[in-house]
């Protein structure tokens, strides 16, 4: 059974860091994707970066270059989101998801993923 859960949203100043972690189960990375994305109330689903479990290769979107890394943790089923220069506009519910890839490198769009966890609030203010 495939399953993926966040942890580490919380409450960050503007410029601040927060690191989100999502943990895999069900199956084995080296075969799928990982891509974090983030919703505010009334929008859809947004990426924000991917990663590629085999090869570690990633893509982010441009407003996150630079600020956000994703990570897969020492070959295991943990993918991380350092988030650093934290900015209000960051704010949302981050959510993991998942899905097979072949040779391909991991895709931001939002249809690829089959498999979601329930997210994690993150909140950016003064």
């Amino acid at each position: 059974q495939v399953q993926l859960v966040e942890s580490g949203g919380g409450l960050a100043q503007p410029g601040g860091s927060l690191r989100l972690s999502c943990i895999a189960s069900g199956f084995n990375l080296d075969f799928y994707a990982i891509g974090w994305f983030r919703q505010v109330p009334g929008k859809e689903r947004e990426p924000v970066s991917c990663i590629k479990g085999r090869d570690g290769s990633t893509n982010s979107v441009d407003p996150v270059e630079g600020r956000f890394t994703i990570s897969r943790e020492n070959a295991k089923n943990i993918v991380h989101l350092q988030m650093n220069s934290l900015k209000p506009e960051d704010t949302g519910v981050y959510y993991c998801g998942a899905y097979r890839i072949f040779f391909e490198g991991c895709s931001l769009l939002r249809t690829y993923y089959d498999y979601w966890g329930q997210g994690t609030q993150v909140t950016v203010s003064t």
